[in-house]
């Protein structure tokens, strides 16, 4: 499925594993990339390499290579992605209605304080912008 506004494709699950290592490190090397993903679960380099190849291609991360080592980065920010998935989710699973997503994500779970507080806030900013 791609994004509308701009055409990147929305990534997979397993780009998003990829994409999560860039977004909490910053830019990696493919053995980087592979080291935090694939410790002693039998994938081999050439994987993680070929997938970041992909990922290139369709324009979810940068590629560095003006050294030997090839270093990719986040071409798409984590808000942004994270933003896209929503959206898709509230058309597709809660017909639209993103109240109802919060009502099922708040009753689903334990929320702890913090969160709360943060919610609240957002309530409270929200109402103090609608007409």
């Amino acid at each position: 499925m791609k994004e509308r506004s701009t055409g990147i494709p929305r990534p997979t699950e397993a780009e998003l594993q990829i994409m999560h290592v860039l977004w909490s490190r910053g830019a990696c090397t493919v053995r980087e990339v592979h080291d935090v993903l694939h410790l002693g679960d039998g994938s081999g380099y050439t994987t993680a390499l070929k997938m970041l190849q992909v990922m290139h291609a369709k324009g979810l991360v940068q590629r560095d290579d003006s050294q030997r080592a090839h270093v990719y980065r986040a071409a798409v920010s984590k808000e942004r992605t994270q933003k896209r998935f929503l959206v898709d989710l509230v058309q597709r699973v809660f017909d639209g209605s993103s109240s109802q997503l919060v009502l099922h994500a708040l009753g689903s779970q334990r929320t702890s304080r913090e969160e709360l507080r943060a919610i609240r806030s957002l309530l409270n900013k929200l109402d103090k912008d609608a007409p």
